[in-house]
């Protein structure tokens, strides 16, 4: 891997409860650079958490440190917020999981993608508006001129999904978070998004930070896996291998996936009386 885009080490989030301080992340590490890593894990394992933590997008009862968190040489975690605005959507770009609760019901999707354009150069309304429909264009949306005037009730899941990619790209970011972009898109529809985030980190070189439980998914996609549980790195391997995985939770994980086949009675479930489970749900 060349110079990394961004670089991670030691990433603690703490959360302040009634209960006191909930560690959601520990000690997480990784480098990305003009690739695409996926994050996979179970609900709550923290792969969305450490997403939005690299943007500074968690609530404030949050408590994020590291010993580095590096973005284009700038440490995100002692920027202003001001100065974390210019990178946040500029260089940073973040496609969230289902576009019907991220776009603004009341706004136009092509007024979505020019805003996000306004809110990093400085240029007309109407250059937004052609840059806007440019975009929708490239993420194979037909007719965008019409597509620019809708509704996000008006659009389907799949399209709905192009217009979020669209929107995150407009600015031209170095790295896209794609935080389950596909969860809530049809199978057909799916292997079209994927095949165009493909298609923009290999033609535009981008960094692509994919947050996922489809194992199936990112070992077909993806370049490195990072797999995660109770908030921690577990183990790190090529995409392709990760049939050959060495950690019990791992193997866990794709012991439980049905294979086409394959028929078995039960599918397998993880073990978590097991003592690395135990060892790990007890750290602090």
């Amino acid at each position: 891997m060349t110079d990394p885009i961004l670089s991670v080490k030691n990433l603690n989030v703490r959360y302040f409860s009634a209960r006191g301080l909930l560690h959601a992340v520990r000690n997480v590490s990784f480098d990305l650079g003009r690739e695409k890593v996926a994050i996979i894990g179970e609900s709550g394992s923290g792969k969305s958490t450490v997403g939005r933590a690299l943007v500074r997008l968690l609530p404030d009862i949050a408590k994020v440190n590291a010993d580095r968190l590096s973005f284009e040489g700038k440490e995100l975690l002692s920027l202003s917020e001001r100065k974390m605005q210019d990178i946040r959507g500029r260089r940073i770009s973040m496609i969230l999981q289902d576009p019907k609760f991220s776009l603004n019901p009341v706004m136009s999707v092509g007024e979505q993608v020019s805003e996000a354009y306004l809110a990093h150069f400085k240029v007309s309304r109407a250059e937004a508006k052609k840059r806007a429909i440019e975009q929708l264009a490239s993420v194979q949306i037909r007719d965008p001129e019409h597509v620019y005037g809708l509704y996000p009730h008006e659009v389907s899941g799949g399209m709905g999904q192009r217009i979020m990619i669209a929107m995150m790209l407009i600015p031209d970011p170095a790295m896209i978070i794609a935080d389950e972009p596909t969860s809530a898109l049809d199978v057909t529809v799916r292997a079209q998004v994927l095949s165009l985030l493909d298609d923009l980190v290999q033609r535009r070189g981008i960094g692509l930070l994919f947050i996922s439980h489809d194992l199936n998914l990112v070992q077909s996609f993806c370049d490195r896996v990072l797999i995660m549980y109770a908030g921690q790195v577990v183990e790190e391997l090529r995409a392709s291998e990760l049939h050959l995985a060495q950690h019990d939770y791992t193997k866990g994980l794709l012991a439980s996936l049905p294979r086409i086949g394959q028929r078995r009675d039960r599918l397998s479930v993880l073990n978590r009386k097991q003592d690395w489970a135990r060892d790990l749900e007890r750290q602090p």
